[in-house]
């Protein structure tokens, strides 16, 4: 995939997860959704069962899968189903959207990189300001967004 369609597939997904952030602030309850929203309906553990065509043992198993973190995507999406409910799930950058994310990246790289260059040229006796440190830091950062390389992630 070409630089630029990488960057608008970056922008598309940002403006999507922005749509999720606010989920952030949602914790799932302690026994999961599938029991609470069994329990908030008045079904039993056989009615939905019944509607997964398993058996109530394995129903009441699908609630502790969730409820430990242990669950498929598959058996979620068949529960919530079961419920008449729609499964969705999403992922949310953890530093607010994709660009954040790699210029985070790039900058810690580009700190390790300029880092390795000035360690050597101070011990040659050639030691750059601190200003200029800063640059460098910032122009190979603005470099390694713009390549936007598979090693970013290495």
């Amino acid at each position: 995939m070409a630089n630029s369609n990488r960057l608008l597939a970056i922008k598309q997904l940002d403006r999507k997860a922005i749509e999720f952030q606010p989920l952030l602030r949602m914790q799932p309850p302690a026994k999961g959704w599938i029991s609470l929203i069994r329990k908030s309906l008045n079904m039993t553990l056989r009615q939905l069962g019944d509607r997964l065509h398993i058996t109530p043992q394995s129903a009441h198993e699908i609630e502790l899968r969730e409820a430990n973190g242990t669950i498929s995507i598959k058996a979620l999406s068949a529960a919530a189903e079961a419920l008449d409910m729609k499964l969705v799930y999403g992922f949310i950058p953890q530093d607010g959207s994709l660009e954040a994310m790699i210029e985070k990246r790039a900058r810690t790289i580009a700190t390790k990189i300029v880092s390795r260059t000035a360690t050597s040229m101070k011990l040659e006796d050639q030691e750059n300001s601190k200003e200029r440190l800063s640059e460098a830091i910032e122009e190979m950062t603005q470099e390694l967004k713009r390549e936007l390389s598979s090693k970013l992630w290495d």
